[in-house]
């Protein structure tokens, strides 16, 4: 198994790092902690981390430009090899520029069950609210604080002599359980054939007038319209007996198809059911998909079978 490689930033204890580290000892789990960086020297989370064999980074953020000290944290992380970075207690607002930087590749856990209850003080704030349950999210971080995507909650019951600090001990529990699991369901998304089939489905269908139709129990997509559209692109999923999730395009003929093949073997296969028709399969859990590569695969693949009126109107505006 290639493992996802993390890096995880915190400004105290780390108690949540220390639960990503602890999943990551599984010979199962999907990543592997590569770093673990603080903005407080003294942090006492790097101590465990550097104890179990993690190597470790900080950094003051005092005296320094937000930016300035992101761009540092930036640079330990990438030099670590990173991927992913895991928010734990990072107690610092970052930046919009960093933040970019790691767009959809950046998580953040956070103690309620957003969108309720952003910023500080959650605990109390659920209490006050008179609400039957607190909980936590797992996120992904935008430059909107804790406005991102949540990728998964645990609600955490608030039992009548609740106070902050009792439902805060009880939620951490949740938390310890829910991010690690969180983080491996993240990193392997791509890997994941609904996943998949979502980013299949997007870019066909911002394609001119598409529209998606079942081919033998798969999607598959077609240009035209709904009585005389032809099919440009279908998505494979174990169909006719094949080992791969792939998407099947059109290529210019068997000739160009060998070639693919021959070229690239781990990427192209021919399907069982079109090869002989010119069609080539490119496989899409390998859990690295280039999709810049199958957005044109799929706009060349169209192309092909597209009524003329749509081409030419297409050719016209490439001159200009």
């Amino acid at each position: 198994m290639i493992k996802s490689k993390i890096a995880i930033l915190i400004s105290g204890r780390g108690s949540n790092m220390g639960a990503l580290l602890y999943a990551a000892k599984a010979e199962d789990c999907p990543y592997e902690v590569a770093l673990v960086a603080s903005n407080d020297p003294n942090a006492r989370g790097l101590a465990l981390a550097a104890a179990e064999g993690i190597p470790t980074f900080s950094h003051s953020h005092k005296a320094l430009a937000r930016e300035d000290h992101d761009q540092i944290m930036h640079d330990a992380i990438i030099r670590s090899g990173a991927e992913y970075v895991a928010l734990a207690g990072y107690m610092r607002i970052l930046s919009d520029a960093f933040v970019s930087k790691w767009s959809q590749h950046m998580l953040n856990i956070h103690p309620s069950l957003l969108p309720k209850y952003k910023g500080l003080d959650t605990y109390q704030r659920a209490i006050d609210a008179g609400d039957s349950h607190a909980g936590c999210s797992v996120h992904l971080v935008t430059p909107e604080l804790d406005d991102g995507p949540v990728l998964a909650q645990t609600e955490v019951a608030i039992l009548p002599d609740d106070d902050a600090e009792s439902l805060a001990s009880r939620t951490l529990i949740a938390e310890h359980q829910l991010y690690p699991s969180a983080l491996a369901k993240y990193v392997t998304r791509e890997a994941q054939p609904e996943w998949i089939l979502d980013q299949v489905r997007q870019r066909a269908l911002a394609l001119s007038e598409t529209h998606e139709r079942l081919s033998f129990g798969s999607p598959g997509w077609r240009v035209g319209s709904e009585k005389t559209g032809k099919y440009f692109a279908y998505f494979t999923q174990r169909l006719h007996g094949e080992a791969s999730i792939g998407l099947l395009v059109k290529t210019s003929g068997l000739d160009e198809q060998a070639a693919l093949l021959d070229a690239d073997p781990d990427l192209y296969y021919a399907p069982k059911f079109y090869g002989k028709s010119g069609w080539i399969a490119i496989r899409l859990d390998t859990g690295r998909t280039d999709w810049g590569h199958i957005s044109d695969w799929l706009a060349k693949s169209w192309r092909m079978v597209a009524p003329k009126k749509l081409t030419r109107m297409m050719d016209i505006a490439d001159e200009f």
